[in-house]
């Protein structure tokens, strides 16, 4: 495929370049139309008035819950597995074309990774944890992760690794969707989370950690764990409100990257005529981004009223809330986000040799950031899941 006459945002950078060629499910060259042959031409599809940019990528998914049901499930059914096929086609139409799953209970979510891989099903580049591991009867406990101790922690990251999973995930905290969890509470001690994180890193794996409240993250930072999910600062005086500088230059320190989950139901913050959570958020970002921790585009699609194709939507409200630039936000969805999911090797850029995962945008999203709603062509793995 030859896709003509287009701006292209490559990941960091405005090219000069107007011309895409895809070969099987890669990018094999970025070019000049003019430099087209005659036979090129014909077989060329226009885009004039499109912007390309990386496929986007939301690093915190479940494909396995229903953004309609307000409870947690209380096991895991197979009749939840076309409805998991579907939500990933609907990301895939949306411009999402790589996803990070961060929680299941029968690893269903790893089997559609691996159908969507082969090119039976539509959807996403997937990357799955499985099972979250987590304390007794904390946060979603009901996806069987249950660990009391630093052995039967690893009995739990044993059978993710058995699964063939592409990351660990941890509770470092507790959360608000599990009852009798709180988000201010860490779950693990630090001996055991460094034996978590350890373990995984030895098996080459990646961790993620559930944090809510400043001491578990605290404790994930020291750990190494490489993305701190949620990372709320919750405190007394509810969400953000416990932000400490000497637990972010941990962070700092230790390398990990930050991913927020702000979904679109966020407006109601930018909205609001009273609270002052919005000034506590945007200050703890902004002082976590000033000091140099690097952040990126998640959701946590799934969860009550976020769904999974509207990470475009939320990345709107992200950088608003954030006070991130245009480019900022196209960069913590695309190149940022491949860099801390470990696949910048393989996508996050348009570049050649890398996978044919493409955004086509009616408009600027350099210019106007709401563009990136208005998929006009989607391409995942150099096939055309839109347009």
């Amino acid at each position: 495929m030859i896709f003509t006459d287009l701006t292209i945002w490559d990941g960091s950078t405005l090219l000069a370049e107007d011309c895409l060629h895809i070969t099987g499910s890669y990018i094999t060259n970025i070019g000049h139309t003019a430099e087209l042959t005659d036979i090129e031409r014909k077989e060329a599809i226009s885009c004039s008035g499109l912007t390309a940019i990386p496929g986007l990528i939301d690093a915190h998914v479940h494909l396995e819950l229903n953004p309609d049901d307000r409870n947690p499930p209380e096991r895991t059914e197979p009749a939840v597995i076309p409805l998991m096929a579907e939500r990933a086609a609907k990301m895939a139409q949306a411009g999402i074309t790589t996803a990070r799953d961060l929680g299941g209970g029968a690893w269903f979510e790893l089997d559609l990774r691996d159908r969507i891989a082969a090119g039976e099903v539509p959807g996403p580049r997937m990357l799955c944890s499985g099972q979250p591991i987590t304390s007794p009867r904390g946060h979603c406990h009901f996806w069987g992760g249950e660990a009391e101790n630093a052995d039967a922690a690893l009995n739990v990251l044993s059978r993710q690794v058995d699964h063939g999973v592409d990351l660990i995930k941890v509770m470092a905290t507790g959360g608000r969707m599990t009852a009798g969890s709180e988000p201010t509470d860490a779950q693990f001690s630090q001996e055991i989370l460094d034996t978590i994180v350890s373990t995984a890193h030895s098996h080459e794996l990646p961790v993620a950690a559930h944090c809510h409240g400043t001491e578990g993250i605290r404790r994930a930072a020291l750990a190494g764990v490489d993305t701190i999910e949620h990372c709320s600062w919750v405190g007394k005086e509810g969400w953000a409100s416990d932000y400490q500088a000497d637990v972010a230059e941990i962070v700092l320190e230790q390398g990990a990257w930050v991913s927020p989950t702000v979904n679109k139901g966020w407006q109601r913050m930018l909205d609001s005529k009273t609270g002052n959570v919005l000034q506590r958020v945007r200050q703890a970002y902004r002082q976590m981004l000033d000091l140099g921790i690097p952040m990126v585009a998640s959701t946590d699609a799934g969860i009550p009223g976020v769904f999974h194709a509207d990470l475009p939507h939320a990345l709107v409200v992200f950088a608003k809330i954030a006070e991130l630039s245009n480019e900022e936000a196209l960069k913590s969805a695309t190149s940022d986000a491949a860099r801390a999911l470990g696949v910048s090797g393989v996508t996050g850029r348009l570049a050649q040799g890398l996978s044919a995962d493409i955004l086509m945008v009616d408009g600027n999203p350099l210019e106007d950031l709401t563009a990136v709603t208005r998929p006009v062509r989607v391409i995942v793995r150099g096939k055309k899941n839109r347009g």
